[in-house]
């Protein structure tokens, strides 16, 4: 069983940073495209970043480009979500997620979520 834990969200102000950080448990998802999503209250899931630890493949939203970095720690199942100079509009919860396909962009193609974490950027 396939499990996807979140953690590292929280309260930061406008221009500062945070990172959230993804613990796989079950099996190592090396072949796997992870990826982080967020959702707003009232507001469609939209895609923020993926990548592929085979192939060294990242992918990110337009809207956080130049932002945002993602990484993997192979060694510690973890992908980790940096997220830098940060504005209101990134507030949401932001979920991990895991796709043995190949459309990082489209969440309806990952097969396992984690539960969220909460980000929220304050002014």
């Amino acid at each position: 069983q396939v499990q996807l834990v979140e953690s590292g969200g929280g309260l930061v102000q406008t221009g500062g940073s945070l990172s959230v950080s993804c613990a796989v448990s079950g099996r190592t998802l090396s072949r796997y495209i992870m990826g982080w999503f967020r959702q707003a209250p009232g507001k469609e899931r939209e895609f923020v970043a993926a990548i592929k630890w085979n192939g060294i493949m990242t992918w990110y939203a337009d809207s956080v480009k130049g932002r945002f970095s993602i990484s993997g720690d192979n060694a510690k199942n973890t992908v980790v979500l940096q997220m830098n100079s940060l504005k209101p509009e990134d507030t949401a919860v932001y979920y991990c997620a895991a796709t043995s396909g190949s459309h990082p962009y489209n969440g309806r193609m990952y097969e396992y979520w984690g539960q969220g974490t909460q980000v929220t950027v304050s002014s």
